[in-house]
């Protein structure tokens, strides 16, 4: 059900082609904000569509997170076409793929780092720039629960998000006293256009039933159930929510990996 709680405010999306990024600007425009979206994919346009049917407000931008003046030229976007900017979420980000530690390069944690913490931080430079000026706003940041502890995903991809982590917990504190807050969200296993191969290779072998079986809930999650998440962080009901990383996991991060069977027994 709709509650407009983010009526007559502004966000801008990164990411948001597909997976985590088009949930959350979809689930935000539904809310009532007016939306920029980026992303280099093409079909960061097909996000703009859908939220226009809805009957919503959006501007596309095919541009690099990672590249500063891209991300200073959002900003300006949703200043000049909607008037300020109140939300944004630093969302784009790659996982790199699964590569042993001894045959990590320099070139692959360059570009993971770039797109994963870089891109993060320039959008949240200048995303507080403008929200100090009006003395409020909300900066989300998806990092990963592979940035809390080990074993969900390779070295720079963790480290990129256990940094992007840092970023949130060190720059609350620098933007203290503006009434800007910033906090992250830690996805579980969430089906998205990244990490789809693990996906089809367990419906390709018949073990789909075995997805998120680490978890509690024993399932995989899925983008919206991130975007509410979210949409919680953009809005005032979070008012009080600063310098925080919420695991969105099934309770994946809650224990350390155990055998059941070995725990029922002793």
């Amino acid at each position: 059900m709709k509650m407009n709680v983010l009526r007559g405010k502004t966000a801008l999306v990164t990411g948001a082609a597909s997976g985590i990024g088009r949930a959350s600007a979809m689930l935000f425009a539904a809310e009532g904000a007016a939306l920029v979206v980026l992303d280099l994919a093409p079909e960061v346009e097909d996000t703009v569509t859908a939220i226009r049917a809805a009957g919503g407000r959006a501007t596309a931008l095919r541009k690099d997170s990672s590249q500063e003046e891209h991300v200073a030229d959002a900003v300006a976007t949703a200043i000049h076409e909607y008037g300020g900017l109140d939300v944004c979420h630093a969302n784009a980000g790659i996982s790199g793929g699964l590569v042993p530690f001894l045959e990590e390069t320099a070139e692959r944690w360059t570009q993971i780092l770039a797109i994963n913490l870089i891109g993060t931080f320039l959008l949240a430079k200048h995303a507080a720039a403008v929200m100090v000026k009006q003395h409020h706003g909300s900066i989300i940041c998806t990092a990963s629960v592979a940035g809390l502890r080990s074993g969900a995903g390779c070295l720079p991809y963790s480290a990129s998000k256990a940094g992007v982590i840092s970023l949130v917990q060190t720059a609350a504190n620098q933007l203290s006293g503006t009434g800007v807050r910033i906090n992250a969200i830690c996805p579980g296993l969430i089906e998205t256009g990244m990490t789809r191969p693990i996906f089809d290779r367990a419906r390709a072998r018949g073990t789909e039933r075995k997805i998120g079986q680490l978890n509690p809930l024993r399932r995989a999650g899925a983008p919206a159930e991130i975007a509410q998440t979210a949409l919680f962080l953009a809005s005032d009901a979070a008012s009080y929510v600063n310098g925080q990383a919420i695991a969105v996991d099934g309770g994946l991060s809650s224990s350390h990996p155990i055998v059941l069977s070995e725990m029922r027994d002793s």
